[in-house]
């Protein structure tokens, strides 16, 4: 019976161990057993701690390899922001800044007339960005959300500096200007070349208009 006996303890700290409660009474061993000491079984269950495998990796779960760069186009309209990509699909976005920092300014592309409006379109930085605004002259005058890259304003004088900026928590960016020369305020060459007839023919109809003339002039002459 010596031998059940010794290795009660054993078995009993064990239970102890891995009980969720953790909390148990130890049996002392008798005297004269020669039991080992209860530091002895904590070595045995630290061994034990050792030899148990790592967990496995979530199935499904993208390696740090596999990710790929997020689809994201900074000059779309409607663009879905690559941080809101990243999280839901996993992917990289291209060198983005955090919020916690100013974001880098939008480059402003066309400034142009469509109908009686105008019509401003841009490329996004990137940058963490909340929303951007455009100034005309100095005043605002349009506010347009982190996914939009074109608005439309109203009718602005020629040659008026148009200007955007990124805006997030840590403040605005720097300014991207140009200034508002619409097309249609610039003769095309089919209108060039069609005066340019125009005013030929012209020419040419007055100068065989005198050239009639004065053979007319020639004809009555000899008939005198």
């Amino acid at each position: 019976m010596a031998g059940p006996t010794r290795n009660l303890p054993f078995s009993v700290l064990i239970i102890c161990l891995v009980s969720i409660r953790g909390l148990c009474l130890v049996p002392t061993p008798p005297r004269g057993t020669g039991s080992p000491p209860l530091s002895s079984y904590l070595d045995d269950y630290d061994d034990y701690e050792d030899t148990v495998a790592p967990t496995a990796p979530v199935e499904g779960s993208p390696k740090p390899g596999d990710r790929q760069r997020c689809d994201y186009e900074p000059c779309r309209d409607d663009q879905t922001p690559c941080d809101a990509l990243s999280r839901s699909t996993g992917c990289l976005c291209p060198g983005f800044t955090l919020y916690t920092e100013q974001p880098d300014p939008p480059k402003l592309t066309s400034v142009s007339r469509n109908g009686s409006r105008v019509v401003v379109q841009w490329c996004a930085p990137y940058s963490h960005v909340i929303t951007y605004m455009v100034t005309v002259g100095g005043q605002l005058r349009g506010v347009f959300g982190e996914s939009q890259r074109r608005g439309s304003l109203d009718e602005i004088a020629v040659e008026e500096e148009v200007c955007m900026v990124a805006m997030n928590e840590a403040g605005s960016s720097d300014r991207s200007c140009m200034r508002y020369r619409p097309e249609e305020n610039r003769p095309p060459l089919t209108a060039w070349l069609i005066g340019g007839a125009g005013g030929l023919l012209l020419i040419l109809l007055v100068a065989a208009m005198l050239w009639r003339h004065g053979r007319q002039d020639k004809q009555e002459d000899g008939h005198v």
